[in-house]
């Protein structure tokens, strides 16, 4: 079982790790609910009571889509790497 600190753990599966906040190997339960948490927490539509500034607000959710994303296939990385170890 390979480790993030590993040599033999690619660099993408780090980059997600990391992203996912984890330092050690997750199991699926705890992948799926910190996937719950970050996509509550960079949902777009979260942003759009935050400011009255119409360019601020579209700075921000254009960055929340990005973080969404960036989850999304962080967590379909992970999940592929821990049923195949």
């Amino acid at each position: 079982m390979s480790t993030p600190e590993s040599p033999q753990t690619e660099p993408a599966v780090r980059q997600a790790l990391d992203l996912f906040g984890f330092a050690a190997r997750p199991t699926r339960a705890q992948l799926d609910e910190t996937r719950r948490t970050l996509l509550a927490t960079w949902h777009p539509a979260r942003y759009a009571n935050l400011t009255n500034n119409p360019k601020k607000y579209m700075q921000m959710y254009k960055q929340a889509e990005t973080m969404t994303k960036q989850i999304n296939e962080a967590y379909q990385l992970l999940a592929k790497w821990l049923t195949n170890p």
